[in-house]
């Protein structure tokens, strides 16, 4: 790490992308962004916020809205949609209390959010550190992360989530911001 930070250290760029500054809509943004660019992701989210009247949908418009209409308007797969509809049932039916989210622990919000068909690790990974602000929080299902730690630590092949693991125990509590330089490091541009 002391090499990241020598070589990709100082400060980071203010974030480009404008974001959802309410856990829902970062969610929703989330759902529809999973393994796409972000170019990709850009317009489909705005494609789902443009067949909604310019605002995200509540989950009672979205469980209304027909999910093939939804899917094809707004350019969504169909597990996406899937997703979304079980983030909104999830909401509705009290199982995922959104106004508790930021006392959460990093585990329990974890917990919560990958009970939502659609959410995985990852996902819930994101939205811990991009929206909540967590500062330890090591995105071990990240495919950037895996390579850059490949690259960083010199490894033969990708390390698996608990090698990982246990190389970052020396990066608490801080392990959002390490995340952060891996990140930087594939792009190869030393400040």
């Amino acid at each position: 790490m002391a090499g990241l930070i020598k070589d990709f250290g100082g400060p980071l760029p203010k974030e480009s992308r404008s974001r959802p500054t309410d856990v829902y809509s970062a969610l929703l943004r989330a759902i529809t962004g999973q393994q796409l660019s972000v170019k990709a992701a850009q317009a489909i989210y705005g494609r789902l916020i443009e067949r909604f009247g310019g605002h995200p949908p509540t989950p009672e418009q979205l469980l209304a809205d027909d999910p093939d209409a939804m899917r094809t308007a707004a350019g969504l797969s169909h597990a996406k949609v899937n997703a979304l509809r079980s983030l909104a049932e999830h909401i509705l039916a009290g199982e995922l209390q959104l106004t508790n989210l930021e006392a959460q622990s990093d585990d329990e919000v974890m917990r919560d959010l990958v009970a939502v068909k659609g959410i995985g690790e990852w996902t819930a990974h994101m939205f811990l550190m991009f929206t909540l602000h967590r500062q330890d929080i090591l995105a071990t299902g990240d495919q950037g992360i895996k390579n850059a730690f490949k690259r960083a630590y010199g490894l033969d092949v990708v390390p698996k989530p608990d090698a990982m693991i246990e190389l970052a125990e020396p990066w608490r509590p801080y392990r959002t911001r390490a995340c952060e330089y891996l990140w930087r490091s594939l792009n190869n541009a030393p400040i």
